[in-house]
C-alpha cells in the first residue's frame, strides 16, 4: 500500500502550450513525465511504475519463446560498417568519438551486435534455432521531436532477434513472435491491428506493424471489415472495372491539339472524359539503394549516379513512393526537373505520356521484363545492375492493365494523344502496383470497404533473411559438414508507446462520451488499478476505513494508492482520474451505512458497496478486465 500523502506526484491544472496530442498532455499533467530538453523525458514515479509493468508483461511473455541479453548501447563504427549501415543511417544515428578518436554510436538497434556474437559463438546447426532479446535503451537523432513520446530521442525497446538454419525454421521463429505479440498488447490492453508494412532501412522480406488506431499516429492504415489490415506503403484494393472510351478514326494513337491543357483537371475536360481514363505521368530521380559493404572490410563502395524512374497512372490514381522505390529498387526519389524531364521523358511537365519513352536498356540483360507476372522474382533487381547505359526505368500500374483508349501526353507541349492502348503502343519495363489505395475501395479478400486512419505503431516483426549475416560472415556447419549462413529475423516493440497508446485509444472514448481530457489507463499496465479515497481524513472513522480497505486490497494482491492528503473531496477526485487510475473507491458519507462507492471509470459505472465486500468486489472487476485483457 502507498499513501498518496507521501509520494512526489506533481499534477498539474493545465497541460503546457506546446503539447498537442492528447497523451502528451496528460501525461505531463499526471506527472509521469518532465521534458529535460528535444525529444528526451524524465520518467517520475507514476511514469515509472508504468512503464514497469509494461515491460514486466513483456519480458514474461518474451521469455516463453526467448533468452534475454542487455547489449552495449555505445557500439564501434566497425560493426556497423560491416552491415552498411553506417552509412545508411544518415543523420538518424548519433555518432561520437573517443578521447583516443575511435568512431562511435549510440545504438538505435542491435542487429550488428546480435550478429557477432551469433558468429563468433555459434557454431553448428545443433545450437539452432536461437532467439535472443532485450529491453534497452535506444537512441534516434530525430530531426523533428514531437508528440510527446511518440517521437524521441531516447526511448525504450525491446528488441529480439531470430537465426535459424532455413526459411521454414524462420517461418517458425516468426509466427512465434506474432503470436507472443499479439498476447502482449492484448494484455496491455491495446485494440490493435496487425498490418502488412515495409521493412524500410531494416531491409528483408516478410514484415508485419501492430498498429493502434489514434488521431495521434503518423502512420496510414488502411483495414476492413474482413480483417485485411496494411500499411498504406502497402495496401492493395480491388479495383472495380472502369468503362474504356470507344476508339477514334483508326484506333491508333491520334494526336490532338491541347493547347494550355496541362492538368488532369483540364484535360478530362477538354475531351469530357473521367480521370480514369486518362494516364497520369510522374518522374523522378532515385537515388539507388546503398549496395553492401564488402564483409568484414570497412571499404565504402561509392553509390551509383541517380537512375531516372517513371510511372504511369491512371489520373484519379496518386503514386506510392514507398511501393515505387521498391520496384525499381531505389531508396529515396525526388521529382525530375523540366531538363532531366527533356532528356529522360522526352517532353515537358503537364504533356508527359508513354508513347516513345524509352525501355530501359542495360547491355541487354534487362530488355523485355514486361510482365508484371514476374514481379516477385525480379522486384528490386534494378539494385544490382550496372548504371552504365542505364536509360529510363518506366513502370506501369497494374491499374491500366488490360485499359484501351486512353489519352495520355504526347511528350509535347500543348498536344496529347487519344487512343493509346498499354502493351500495344508503349510496353513499360514493369507492370506492378505502385499507387496508393483510397478510402472505400474495396479491399482484396473480400471486397469490403477500406477504412484508412492515422495510426500509432507499437511493434513491427521483420523477416531479415541473410542480409546481415551474410554480410557480417555468420555460419554455421549444417548436417552434412558444410559452412550454413543462419536466416535471421528481427522484431521490436516501443515499450513508451505502448503507454501513449493506450492512453490515447482510452481518451478517445472517453471524449466520445463528452468526456473531454479525461482517460483511464487498463488495470494491467495502470501504476495503480485502485485509488482509495478518503474525503475527509480529518474525520478519524473514514481515515481508519480507508485505511484497512487499502491494506486489505494490498493483501489480496491489488497495488493501491491510499489518498490520505488532507485535500478537499473534488481535489482528491479530480487527481485521482488524471494519474489515469482505472477504480476508485471513496470512503465519505456513506459510511455511516457501512457502504463506500465505487466508481469504475472503465465502463462509467458507480456502485454502492458495502464495505466487508468491498475487497471481493475490487478482486472480481480487476481480475474480470485482467481476464478480458489477457
Amino acid at each position: 500500500m502507498h499513501r498518496w500523502s507521501q509520494l512526489f506526484i506533481p499534477t498539474l491544472r493545465e497541460a503546457p502550450t506546446d503539447a498537442e496530442v492528447a497523451s502528451h498532455k496528460l501525461l505531463l499533467r499526471a506527472g509521469y513525465i518532465r521534458q529535460l530538453g528535444a525529444g528526451l523525458y524524465s520518467y517520475l514515479f507514476l511514469g515509472n511504475r508504468a512503464i514497469n509493468k509494461i515491460v514486466a508483461i513483456v519480458r514474461e511473455e518474451m521469455d516463453m519463446i526467448g533468452q534475454e541479453f542487455y547489449l552495449p548501447a555505445l557500439n564501434p563504427r566497425e560493426v556497423w560498417e560491416e552491415s552498411g549501415r553506417w552509412a545508411g543511417m544518415g543523420q538518424n544515428m548519433f555518432r561520437l568519438k573517443d578521447r583516443k578518436g575511435a568512431e562511435l554510436c549510440l545504438a538505435m538497434t542491435h542487429e550488428e551486435v546480435m550478429t557477432t556474437i551469433a558468429r563468433s559463438e555459434l557454431r553448428s546447426y545443433k545450437q539452432l534455432p536461437q532467439i535472443w532479446y532485450q529491453i534497452q535503451t535506444k537512441f534516434r537523432d530525430e530531426p523533428r521531436p514531437k508528440s510527446g513520446l511518440l517521437r524521441v530521442r531516447q526511448f525504450l525497446m525491446k528488441d529480439a532477434y531470430s537465426f535459424d538454419m532455413d526459411e521454414a525454421g524462420l517461418d517458425e521463429s516468426y509466427a512465434k513472435h506474432e503470436r507472443v505479440y499479439r498476447r502482449i498488447f492484448t494484455r496491455c490492453g491495446l485494440e490493435f491491428v496487425a498490418v502488412e508494412a515495409d521493412s524500410g532501412a531494416m531491409g528483408g522480406s516478410g514484415s508485419q506493424e501492430f498498429m493502434v488506431y489514434t488521431d495521434a499516429g503518423e502512420d496510414l492504415i488502411a483495414s476492413s471489415a474482413s480483417g485485411y489490415a496494411a500499411n498504406v506503403e502497402k495496401a492493395t484494393s480491388k479495383l472495380p472495372a472502369v468503362e474504356d472510351l470507344a476508339a477514334s478514326g483508326d484506333g491508333l494513337p491520334e494526336l490532338v491539339h491541347t493547347p494550355g491543357k496541362a492538368s488532369i483537371a483540364d484535360v478530362t475536360a477538354f475531351f469530357g472524359i473521367a480521370a480514369s481514363q486518362d494516364i497520369k505521368c510522374v518522374a523522378f530521380m532515385g537515388t539507388p539503394g546503398l549496395p553492401p559493404f564488402q564483409a568484414g572490410t570497412s571499404r565504402v563502395v561509392q553509390a551509383p549516379p541517380l537512375r531516372p524512374v517513371v510511372a504511369f497512372l491512371r489520373g484519379d490514381h496518386q503514386v506510392n513512393e514507398t511501393k515505387l522505390n521498391a520496384v525499381a529498387g531505389t531508396a529515396e526519389l525526388r521529382p525530375m526537373t523540366p531538363e532531366e524531364l527533356e532528356i529522360h521523358v522526352g517532353g515537358p511537365a503537364g504533356y508527359l505520356g508513354p508513347v516513345g519513352v524509352a525501355e530501359v536498356m542495360t547491355n541487354g540483360s534487362l530488355n523485355g521484363l514486361n510482365s508484371g507476372k514476374e514481379l516477385n522474382k525480379i522486384k528490386g533487381i534494378f539494385r544490382d545492375v550496372p548504371t552504365e547505359g542505364l536509360k529510363t526505368i518506366v513502370i506501369m500500374d497494374l491499374g491500366l492493365q488490360g485499359r484501351a483508349n486512353l489519352v495520355a501526353g504526347a511528350n509535347k507541349l500543348n498536344y496529347h494523344f487519344r487512343n493509346v492502348t498499354p502493351m500495344r503502343d508503349f510496353k513499360p519495363t514493369l507492370v506492378a502496383d505502385v499507387r496508393s489505395v483510397n478510402e472505400g475501395e474495396p479491399d482484396p479478400i473480400a471486397g469490403e470497404p477500406l477504412r484508412i486512419g492515422k495510426a500509432v505503431e507499437v511493434g513491427h516483426i521483420f523477416k531479415l533473411g541473410y542480409k546481415y549475416s551474410k554480410a557480417m560472415g555468420a555460419s554455421v556447419l549444417n548436417r552434412d559438414g558444410k559452412e550454413t549462413t543462419p536466416i535471421m529475423g528481427s522484431y521490436g516493440i516501443g515499450i513508451e508507446r505502448i503507454l501513449t497508446a493506450a492512453i490515447e485509444q482510452s481518451a478517445g472514448r472517453f471524449a466520445a462520451r463528452n468526456q473531454p481530457d479525461a482517460y483511464a489507463l487498463p488495470p494491467s499496465i495502470a501504476p495503480f488499478p485502485v485509488v482509495v479515497t478518503v474525503t475527509n481524513v480529518r474525520e478519524q472513522e473514514l481515515l481508519a476505513a480507508g485505511e484497512k480497505v487499502a491494506q486489505q486490497l494490498s493483501d489480496a494482491g491489488i497495488d493501491v494508492l491510499l489518498d490520505d492528503r488532507d485535500e478537499r473531496a473534488g481535489v482528491k477526485f479530480n487527481d485521482a482520474e488524471l494519474i489515469g487510475t482505472p477504480f476508485r473507491i471513496a470512503v465519505g458519507k456513506k459510511l455511516s451505512e457501512g457502504k463506500v462507492e465505487v466508481l469504475n471509470r472503465l465502463t462509467n459505472q458507480t456502485d454502492d458497496i458495502a464495505i466487508e465486500k468491498v475487497v471481493q468486489h475490487l478482486k472480481t472487476v480487476v481480475s474480470c478486465e485482467l481476464l478480458v485483457a489477457g
